[in-house]
């Protein structure tokens, strides 16, 4: 389990005060809440790459999807993939790309991929790297919403493979439905409130339907 205690963090105004959450191990989580609350601070903090008082109980090896795919140019489908983990062998990097559909770009370099690939690459990356947990920042942001359901169930079965820790955050209720295990709504530098779904993958927007409304209602009825 991953745990942060009694953390505060605070930029041009406070964030966070004496904030604490338990992260599941083994399963998706996400951050949900709306812009500037404090999301992307939350896991830079969890990352290490930003300072905080408090205390952080979490691994040594944390694999990051930002909201670009950062790929290096001059690399290669398969030298990304090798630069983060040098010692993967050819099975693993296969079936990963397998996975993912991309079997057969290996060569490819980044600028030659659609951003769907390369969303995929920048995946296939995260879970190729050995880490513990997987944090992802606004994967699926600035995406049309079937790209979003295919690259959000193509996240899953790579998930579904390895049941790594992962924590994501989005201000999308939709995304939170369709990839999370536990989601947690960010508001005023609190949890405010906490829904869990068991839904199996792959899900469809009708799935959670009813729980989405009811997220909806409570945010729009401020019973959070």
């Amino acid at each position: 389990m991953l745990k942060l205690e009694h953390i505060s963090k605070s930029y041009d105004k406070e964030l966070f005060k004496d904030f604490n959450l338990n992260i599941e191990a083994g399963k998706i989580t996400c951050i949900l809440g709306a812009s500037g609350v404090g999301k992307t601070t939350l896991l830079k903090m969890i990352a290490g790459l930003t300072t905080f008082s408090g205390t952080i109980s979490r691994p040594d090896r944390i694999s990051y999807i930002f909201q670009e795919d950062r790929l290096i140019p001059g690399l290669t489908v398969w030298e990304n993939l090798k630069l983060v983990n040098p010692e993967a062998t050819q099975e693993q990097i296969n079936t990963i790309l397998a996975t993912l559909e991309l079997a057969g770009m290996e060569k490819r370099y980044p600028k030659s991929l659609s951003g769907g690939e390369a969303k995929r690459v920048a995946m296939a990356r995260a879970f190729l790297y050995d880490g513990e947990v997987i944090l992802m920042d606004e994967a699926f942001s600035s995406l049309d919403l079937a790209l979003k359901i295919r690259l959000i169930n193509y996240f899953a079965n790579l998930w579904q493979l390895q049941k790594r820790t992962v924590i994501f955050v989005t201000h999308e209720i939709d995304e939170a439905l369709l990839l999370a295990h536990n989601i947690y709504i960010l508001q005023d530098g609190v949890i405010a409130k906490q829904y869990q779904i068991d839904f199996a993958f792959p899900r469809s927007l009708d799935t959670s339907l009813d729980l989405r409304r009811k997220i909806v209602s409570d945010i729009l009825n401020d019973k959070l």
